[in-house]
């Protein structure tokens, strides 16, 4: 499953920077084949393949242990260059989608909304697709629970009016340490979410796993210890006061 999210057109003029940006946008969310490249960027397959390459060469793009494109090296240290916390929340969800087979995202709260910093998705089968960048509402869904469960009670009270959870949901969270939605944000979209804990104590990010309610309306115990695990790498690398 795919959501459709609207993008302004970002079309620069410059045909060879706009189908790189495309090609590297595609790789943002999962490992690619040359075949699901060209179906993702609608580039002619060797138009994809050149630029692939040379993107490659050039330590943009990598190849995994399938074969696949994935973002390359280059890349990782260019992001952790400007943050290194988003660079490790990147590094942090590519490994909890290996671990659980589920779309992985990091979420924080942003003008009253809450903003998917990191994202990766499963290359094949039913996923729940949220880009990086994309806002979504503090209403509903199990980040959004996290993200609610710590604020100060005048805030948390204020977030309730018109949500799709109750006080009691959110005793619940702080009380077991994590959050679960069934079809709360999206029909046939079950989550479950655990905070990240910053190096002051306070919850600066929700960490989570996403997809089809079939797989996800019983969350394991392993893939609650897999999240736990990733917020804790991400709290441990989070400087006080970050939010």
């Amino acid at each position: 499953m795919r959501h459709q999210y609207q993008f302004v057109d970002n079309t620069s003029g410059v045909g060879v920077i706009d189908k790189t940006v495309a090609l590297l946008s595609a790789l943002s969310t999962a490992p690619h084949t040359l075949a699901e490249l060209v179906t993702a960027t609608g580039l002619p397959r060797p138009t994809a393949h050149r630029l692939a390459l040379a993107l490659e060469h050039h330590g943009l793009v990598d190849r995994d242990a399938d074969g696949r494109f994935v973002h390359g090296p280059v890349i990782a240290d260019w992001s952790a260059g400007a943050d290194p916390w988003l660079g490790r929340a990147q590094h942090v969800v590519l490994r909890l989608r290996d671990q659980t087979g589920e779309s992985a995202q990091v979420y924080r709260r942003a003008e009253g909304e809450r903003v998917c910093i990191a994202s990766a998705e499963p290359a094949i089968g039913l996923r729940d697709t949220v880009p990086v960048g994309a806002m979504l509402s503090m209403k509903a869904g199990s980040a959004a629970q996290v993200l609610a469960a710590w604020l100060p009670a005048p805030e948390r009270t204020a977030m309730l009016r018109g949500a799709a959870y109750n006080a009691g949901t959110l005793t619940d969270v702080r009380r077991r340490g994590w959050a679960q939605s069934v079809g709360q944000r999206e029909p046939g979209v079950a989550s479950v979410s655990v905070p990240v804990i910053g190096a002051d104590g306070a919850v600066i990010a929700a960490v989570s796993i996403s997809g089809p309610i079939e797989r996800l309306a019983n969350p394991t115990a392993a893939q609650r210890r897999f999240l736990t695990a990733a917020a804790a790498l991400l709290g441990s690398a989070s400087p006080s006061g970050s939010s």
